[in-house]
C-alpha cells in the first residue's frame, strides 16, 4: 500500500495488529486536489484560502458568482491521470474529515463547492465594487435579498418565487453578492430540518471506533448506509467495526459488498484478504492480497505462507494417523494467523478425540454454524463435509447417537463419493443400533443379552465410554463386580468426569468391600453433585464401613444430621463427654463473621457424619461461654472423648476445614 493508507491510527493499531491481524483501520487518502472548507454558510473563511483573494470588477453581482463554478468535480483516478486504483477519503483515521462534501471520491448532489474565482460584493443599489477580502472576516456565503430570501449565486437578477431561507444547516448557497436587506431573516424554527449527511455520520462512526466504542460506531455506519447504500468506504469501515466485535462472517459480507460497489477499492481488497486468511480460505486470501498487481502487505503475505506450510504438514500427519503431530501443526497454523478457521478447530477436535481426550475435543469444536457448501478440499474431503464428519464422531463418543447419525448423514450428502465419510456413516449407524437394542434388553430385565448387545457395539467402537458404562451396569446386575469395575475404569480413562461411571464403580467396589476406593469415588461425586441425597447417603454408609474395617469404634453416626444447638451447661457437658470427636462452634446471632462461616460448619457436619457438631450462642448461654472462657466469636473448640484438643479463634474457612479434616481420622 502507498500514501496515507499505510498510516495507522495510534488508538487502534495495536488492537488490530494483534486481534485482527489485518493492519490498522482505514486511513484517509491524500486529497487529489485542494479544496476550501467553508463550513456553514456564515462561518469565517480559512486564512489560507482567502487571505490573498482580491475581488475583480464586473457588470453585475452575479458575474463574480458565475466565475466560481469551475473545478467542481473530483477526478475519479489519481491526480497523475494514470490508470491506477481509485484512492478514497473517509477511511478510519485519527484526523478529521476533509469537509469536502464528497463521499468515497464521488461528489454528491447539493454539496458542490468551488475553490477558484474572485469574490464580488454589490451594494443595495446594484452597483459593483472591487474589494479585498480580509483574512479573518466572517462572510456569509449567499445572496441575501431585501425580502429575506436567499438567491443562489449567479441568479441575483432573477428573483425566484421559492423562498430559500438561510439557516445553520449544512446547505450550499454558493459565494456571491450580499444585498442590503430591508426585512429580517425568518426564524430558524420555521426552517425545515436538513437531512443527515452520510459524510458526517461516517466521521462520527470513525470517532467512536477510535475510542473503542464499536457498537456505537456500527450504529453510525448503519445510519449512513441507510441514506446511501452504495457508500463503499462506509461499508469497509463497518467491516472493521464488525471485526472488532468478533463478527467475522458479517465483516466478510461487508467487504465483499464494498468491492462489488468499487472494484478498484484497494483497501477493501486488502481487508477482505486478511479476513479470508483468518478464516483459512487461503486461495481467496491470496487473490485479494495480490489484487490489481499491487504490492501486498509483507506481514500478511508472511502469515499466508506460514499458515499454508503448517496446514500441509497437518494434512500429511493426519493421513498416517500421527495425531500428536496433527495437533501440533494445527495449533501452529492457528497461532500463525488462521485463528478463526473452523477447519483447523475441527481438525484439532479430531486429533484430541483420537487421543481419548473427549472433554477437550468437545471444547475445540467450532462454535459458529457451518457455511454454505464449499468445493474446497481438506484432508481429502470437501470442507463442509469434514466439519460434519468430526462433529458426528464427537457426538457418538458422548453417547448422543441420534444426533451423530443425523450429522453423519449430512456429511455423506455433501460428499457422496468419499469412502472415509461413507465408512464413518455406516459405523455410526451400526453403533447406534447396537446401543438401542442393548437398552431395550436391559429395560426388559434381560441383562445377559443386553451385555452382548453392548459388546457388539464395542467391537465397532472399542473406546466408546457410554457403551462401556452401559455394559458395566449389566455386569453389576449379573454380580460380575470385577468386570463391572474394569469397564468403568476404561470408561473413566477416556472420560474422567463421567459421573455415571464413577457411581457404578463406587457401587461395585462397595460390593467387593473395597471401602477406600468406594469412599474416594463417592467423595468425588459429592463435589460434582452436592445436592444429590442418594450419593450423600451412600458416602455415609461407605464411611461407616471403612471405619469398621479398620477396627475403629463408631459413635454418634447419624446420616443427614444437623448441628446440635446447646441450651445449657449440663447439655454441653454431656455432649462433649460422648466418645469420639466433638466440634463446638461458639457464635453470636448478629456477628457477621459467624454468619459468614456458618454454612461451612453445616457442610462439614454433612461431610463427617461420625463427628459430633455443636453450636453455642454466647448471648443465650452466657454460663457456657463463661465456663469455657470464650470472649471472642467465632471460636471453635474440638474435644476428643471429653478432653479439649484444639481451639481456634476467628479462623478463616480454609483453616477450619483442614483442622476438622485432620481430627476426622
Amino acid at each position: 500500500m502507498s500514501g496515507s493508507e499505510g498510516k495507522r491510527s495510534p488508538s487502534s493499531s495495536s488492537r488490530l495488529d494483534s486481534a485482527l491481524s489485518m493492519g490498522s483501520p482505514d486511513k484517509p487518502d491524500k486529497c487529489d486536489f485542494k479544496e476550501f472548507d467553508l463550513g456553514s454558510p456564515v462561518s469565517p473563511l480559512r486564512i489560507t484560502s482567502v487571505a490573498a483573494a482580491t475581488a475583480t470588477s464586473s457588470s453585475s453581482g452575479s458575474s463574480g458568482s458565475a466565475a466560481c463554478q469551475a473545478n467542481t468535480s473530483r477526478p475519479l483516478r489519481g491526480s497523475d491521470g494514470g490508470g491506477g486504483l481509485r484512492r478514497h477519503s473517509g477511511e478510519l483515521s485519527g484526523s478529521s474529515d476533509d469537509g469536502s462534501g464528497s463521499v468515497g471520491g464521488r461528489r454528491r448532489p447539493g454539496h458542490g463547492r468551488s475553490n477558484s474565482g474572485p469574490l464580488i460584493y454589490t451594494g443595495g443599489s446594484g452597483s459593483t465594487s472591487t474589494a479585498t477580502s480580509p483574512a479573518v472576516n466572517a462572510l456569509p456565503a449567499g445572496n441575501i435579498c431585501p425580502s429575506g430570501r436567499v438567491v443562489t449565486t449567479g441568479m441575483a437578477s432573477q428573483r425566484s418565487a421559492r423562498s430559500d431561507v438561510l439557516n445553520t444547516g449544512r446547505v450550499n448557497y454558493g459565494h456571491g453578492s450580499i444585498m442590503r436587506g430591508e426585512k429580517s431573516l425568518k426564524k430558524a424554527s420555521n426552517v425545515r430540518p436538513v437531512r443527515a449527511d452520510p459524510d458526517e455520520l461516517r466521521q462520527a462512526g470513525n470517532n467512536h471506533y477510535q475510542r473503542g466504542q464499536f457498537l456505537e460506531a456500527l450504529g453510525m455506519y448503519d445510519r449512513a448506509l441507510a441514506i446511501w447504500p452504495g457508500y463503499a468506504v462506509c461499508r469497509s469501515n463497518r467491516a472493521a467495526a464488525l471485526v472488532a466485535l468478533g463478527r467475522l462472517a458479517e465483516a466478510v459480507a461487508e467487504c465483499e459488498e464494498a468491492v462489488r460497489l468499487d472494484l478498484t477499492y484497494l483497501r477493501a481488497h486488502q481487508r477482505l484478504g486478511s479476513l479470508y486468511l483468518r478464516l483459512g480460505d487461503l486461495e481467496k486470501a491470496r487473490r485479494c492480497l495480490y489484487f490489481g498487481g499491487q504490492q501486498p502487505d509483507p506481514i500478511e503475505i508472511q502469515k499466508l505462507h506460514t499458515v499454508e506450510r503448517h496446514l500441509n504438514r497437518c494434512e500429511n500427519a493426519r493421513k498416517i494417523e500421527d495425531w500428536k503431530n496433527t495437533l501440533r501443526e494445527t495449533d501452529a497454523a492457528i497461532v500463525a494467523g488462521a485463528d478463526a478457521c473452523p477447519l483447523l478447530f475441527a481438525c484439532r477436535a479430531e486429533a484430541l478425540l483420537r487421543m481419548h481426550q473427549l472433554e477437550e475435543a468437545q471444547s475445540a469444536l467450532p462454535k459458529q454454524s457451518f457455511s454454505p457448501p464449499s468445493q474446497n478440499m481438506f484432508c481429502g474431503m470437501l470442507c463442509d463435509s469434514y466439519l460434519y464428519f468430526v462433529t458426528a464422531l464427537v457426538e457418538k463418543a458422548f453417547g448422543r447417537f441420534e444426533s451423530a447419525v443425523m450429522t453423519a448423514e449430512k456429511a455423506a450428502q455433501l460428499d457422496t463419493r468419499n469412502t472415509e465419510v461413507t465408512r464413518m456413516l455406516n459405523n455410526v449407524r451400526s453403533v447406534a443400533k447396537a446401543r438401542s437394542r442393548g437398552n431395550e434388553l436391559y429395560n426388559a430385565g434381560l441383562f445377559e443379552e443386553a451385555c452382548d448387545a453392548y459388546g457388539e457395539g464395542l467391537r465397532l467402537d472399542p473406546s466408546n465410554p457410554v457403551l462401556l458404562c452401559n455394559r458395566a451396569a449389566c455386569r453389576s446386575k449379573l454380580g460380575q463386580w470385577e468386570h463391572s469395575v474394569e469397564d468403568c475404569d476404561q470408561a473413566l480413562k477416556i472420560q474422567p468426569k463421567y459421573t455415571k461411571a464413577l457411581l457404578r464403580r463406587a457401587a461395585s467396589n462397595a460390593k467387593l468391600e473395597r471401602w477406600v476406593e468406594s469412599v474416594r469415588d463417592y467423595e468425588a461425586l459429592r463435589k460434582v453433585l452436592p445436592s444429590d441425597n442418594e450419593v450423600a447417603e451412600a458416602l455415609f454408609h461407605a464411611q461407616i464401613a471403612l471405619k469398621k474395617s479398620r477396627g475403629e469404634e463408631v459413635y454418634n453416626m447419624k446420616f443427614g444430621g444437623e448441628v446440635e444447638e446447646i441450651s445449657g451447661v449440663d447439655q454441653f457437658g454431656a455432649a462433649i463427654a460422648m466418645p469420639g470427636v466433638s466440634v463446638v462452634f461458639f457464635k453470636a446471632e448478629m456477628d457477621q463473621g459467624c454468619r459468614k462461616i456458618s454454612p461451612t460448619v453445616d457442610a462439614l457436619c454433612m461431610k463427617y457424619p461420625f463427628m459430633n457438631f455443636l453450636k453455642v450462642d454466647i448471648g443465650q448461654c452466657p454460663a457456657v461461654a463463661q465456663a469455657e472462657n470464650v470472649r471472642i466469636v467465632p471460636t471453635f473448640k474440638i474435644y476428643k472423648n471429653g478432653s479439649r484438643v484444639k481451639e481456634i479463634v476467628n479462623p478463616i474457612e480454609q483453616l477450619l476445614v483442614s483442622t476438622v479434616s485432620h481430627y476426622s481420622h
